[in-house]
Formats: structure tokens, sequence, C-alpha cells
């Protein structure tokens, strides 16, 4: 066994509440009130309603775990399958930056499902959601860039950051998390190859990662084993997944450095790499007085993450698939003046200054930019205008990164729009739900959360 995997199982094994700083706490309630809008957020939508249908159908017509977007219970499996495929469809979920994943989608459904299944209080919910992000991250930073440029991390990696929430909740020992690694690593898969066709692969690469997560952990607390190496072995997931792995990355700085204050909150309904460029274009074009019509060419200069992802997609078919171009949200920014949930449905596809604004756009990759990344995500906007001039805008921290984050303010606000955009509770039921979240430490039991979107 190679020692950083043993550091790192070690660790989430001997990890406790008392632990955790209070800065830690805080931030774990506001990542799972941003996970909690998102996921309500998409009541309704396609393709939640399949999930849906699949869990009535395969699942048990009752059970100790709630489904969020229709309230229904079902076991724990099956709601963290469908609250994981929800909570990641209106891109408004988090994004840990330098291991380029989406902790909260795949780790607080997974989380949520064992804690109401097991009859945990919402401080073992806490302690078990910081151990998978932990975990998460730096599994995700040990992978790579070159991971990350075929494999959506947040499918696999989500898959093991998962079974660690589950695991911690189980008071897994170290052999315990070792085996756990195992069999949630063997599992791990989720390719980028669908944003090509507009397909609806991204909500069951999380959906998966989660409740395949939440199945290792259950096996192991019945004693299945799994890969003791999984991580860093001669076949293990590093030596047929990435180029570049770091095997220290999984031990750093444990129980100092808290990865999960590092995780950024979104502000634009889009791809993140999307995020840098939309914030340099919208600052310039305040700074400037510039309408979208003074506009002759836009050069967004972008790290070569960006471009893996977003190239892909040239004319949007969806609205989903939208929120993946940079053309398409920043002809949103330029026409509108914001690319929220509102705006994708609206004129993503439909508002002709939009497509016009979109053609004017393309990507190139800037040194600066790539030597940052994934680190940090660089703004940088080079913008000609129709009479000739040629303008410069530039953001070293998006809106929602840790040092320009959301205050609990802006997070209740951002929970209200989510919650007012499907329609799926009004106002004063919104600020039950944020008073629960909150008052999540104090919780002697969960199973109140199963009633979030109705009846509260």
């Amino acid at each position: 066994m190679v020692s950083h995997t043993r550091t790192l199982a070690a660790f989430l094994a001997r990890l406790s509440y008392s632990d955790l700083p209070d800065a830690v706490l805080a931030r774990t309630e506001d990542l799972f009130l941003d996970w909690l809008g998102s996921a309500l957020a998409s009541q309704g939508a396609h393709p939640i309603p399949l999930f849906e249908r699949y869990a009535a159908k395969m699942g048990p017509a009752d059970g100790t775990a709630g489904i969020l977007v229709n309230g229904r219970r079902s076991s724990a499996y099956f709601a963290a399958l469908v609250n994981a495929a929800s909570s990641h469809l209106v891109e408004q979920d988090d994004l840990h930056n330098s291991s380029v994943l989406h902790p909260a989608t795949v780790v607080f459904p997974a989380a949520l499902a064992a804690a109401q299944d097991l009859g945990k209080t919402g401080q073992q919910l806490l302690l078990a959601s910081v151990a998978g992000y932990e975990a998460g991250i730096r599994i995700g930073e040990f992978l790579g860039r070159s991971h990350y440029r075929i494999f959506h991390t947040t499918a696999t990696v989500g898959t093991l950051a998962a079974a660690v929430a589950v695991g911690k909740l189980m008071d897994f020992d170290e052999e315990a998390f070792i085996n756990l690694l195992g069999s949630a690593g063997t599992q791990a898969a989720g390719l980028w190859e669908f944003l090509r066709d507009a397909a609806d692969s991204k909500q069951l690469h999380t959906a998966k990662a989660a409740a395949d997560g939440l199945l290792a952990a259950y096996l192991t607390a019945d004693g299945l084993t799994g890969a003791r190496d999984i991580l860093e072995g001669e076949q293990g997931m590093a030596a047929g997944m990435s180029s570049d792995a770091r095997p220290e990355c999984l031990s750093d700085r444990l129980g100092e450095r808290w990865a999960l204050l590092e995780t950024s909150f979104k502000f634009h309904a889009s791809c993140r790499h999307t995020h840098p460029a939309a914030d340099a274009l919208l600052a310039l074009m305040q700074r400037e007085g510039l309408q979208h019509d003074q506009v002759e060419r836009v050069i967004t200069r972008v790290h070569q993450g960006a471009i893996d992802v977003l190239g892909r997609v040239t004319v949007a078919q969806t609205v989903h698939q939208a929120k993946f171009s940079m053309g398409t949200v920043l002809g949103l920014i330029a026409v509108h003046g914001k690319a929220g949930l509102t705006e994708f449905d609206q004129f993503a596809l439909s508002d002709p200054r939009v497509s016009a604004f979109r053609d004017k756009v393309t990507m190139q990759l800037d040194a600066e930019v790539d030597r940052a990344y994934p680190q940090r995500w660089l703004g940088r906007v080079d913008v000609l205008t129709v009479d000739g001039r040629c303008l410069h805008g530039a953001i070293d921290s998006p809106k929602g990164d840790p040092d320009n984050t959301l205050a609990r303010e802006e997070l209740e606000d951002k929970f209200r729009r989510l919650l007012a955009y499907a329609g799926a509770l009004g106002a004063d039921h919104a600020g039950v739900l944020i008073e629960r979240v909150w008052g999540l430490r104090q919780a002697a039991h969960l199973s109140d959360l199963m009633e979030m979107n109705h009846g509260c």
C-alpha cells in the first residue's frame, strides 16, 4: 500500500466533529443551502422526470429517504440517485477550482439519503459531508488536468467522494475506508463526449456517482472488500485515467488545509469555465459604457480546460448545451446584462441579438491564464469595437470564488430565486427551508427535511 492513500484513509477514520473549525461548519451549511436550491430548481425539467419514473418503477413504494423534487419517499439508494441528478441540471451548483470537481452534487445527495436512512443527526451529516469534500477534492487534484480532458471529474471522483461521506456516517475505520475506496473507484466513470450531442448524460453522471458511492459504502459495511490500492496501483485509477497524477495531493495538509473552504459558488447559470470571461466582459462593458451592437469582435483568452470542454459546442441545440457555449453566455451578458436561468430559457436559443453576438466570440489559449489554472481561473477578454477601438478586460477572481464569495444574504437571495424559477415553493416556505439549513448543527434528526418541497 502506497502511503498517501493509507494516510488519507487514516485521516478520514479519525476525523471527528470536534476537529471541524466553526468556519468549516458554517461554509458546509452555506454549500448545503446552495445545493438544495439547485436540486429544487430543476423540478419538472427534462430529464429529471425520467429519473423520478425510474426510481418509482425500480425502487420501493415508500422508504426512509426523501426525493426532493417530488416529496416522495424511497430507499436511500434511489433518493440519492434522483437528488444527485436534479442538483446538477441548472448549472448553479458549486465548484472547487483546483480539483475541477462539483462536490455538492455528489456528496450531499448520498450523505443526506444515508443520514435519513440511518437516523443520523445534523452534526453527523455535516461531519460526513466535510469528509466527502476533503477526500473528493484531493482525489480530483491527484488525478490532474489530463484526467479532466476526457473524464467528467464530478462523475469519476464524485463516486469516491460520495462513498467517503456515507462511510463516515457509518463510522468506518481505516481498513474499511481502504476497502470503500476500492469498491467506489472501480465503479468510477463518466466521459465528456455527451457535450457534442447535447445528450442528457451529465445528470446520469452525478446520479450514478452518488448512488454508486452509497452502494459501495453499504456493501463495505456488510463485508465486501475492494482493491486496496485503487488510486495509485499499477492498474488503478491513475494508471488508467491520468498521465499527470500527483500522489502527494492525496495527503496534502490533511487537517490543516480545509479544502472545502476553497469551494466556489456559481453566480451565472452556466458552465464555470465561462464565468471568468463573462465577468471580465461585463466589467469592461460597464466601464466603457459599451452596448452589444458596438462590439465587432470578442477574443476570450482562456486556459486549455475551457477549450477542451467549451470547444465541443458551436451552435447550441438545447438550453443546457447553450450553457457550455462561450459565445452564447457572453451574448446573454452583452445583450441582457446577465446569464441567469431566466435569460437562458427566454433568450439563449431564440434572441437573434444573442446569436449574432455569439458568432463574434472566439476562444484563444493564453499562456498566463493556462499557467494559473486550475488553482486560479483568470478572466481575460479583448474587445474590438465597431469604431476601431481595442479594449481589454481582466478579472482575477470570478464572482463566487472564495476571495469574491457570496455572503449569506446573497446565498439566501440565490436560493429564493432558484425556488421561484421552478415554482416549487412560495416565499414563506423558502424561508422555512433556509432556517432549517442554518439550524443543521442543532438538528436531532433529519426526517423533517423530507418534507422540504411541499407542506412546509
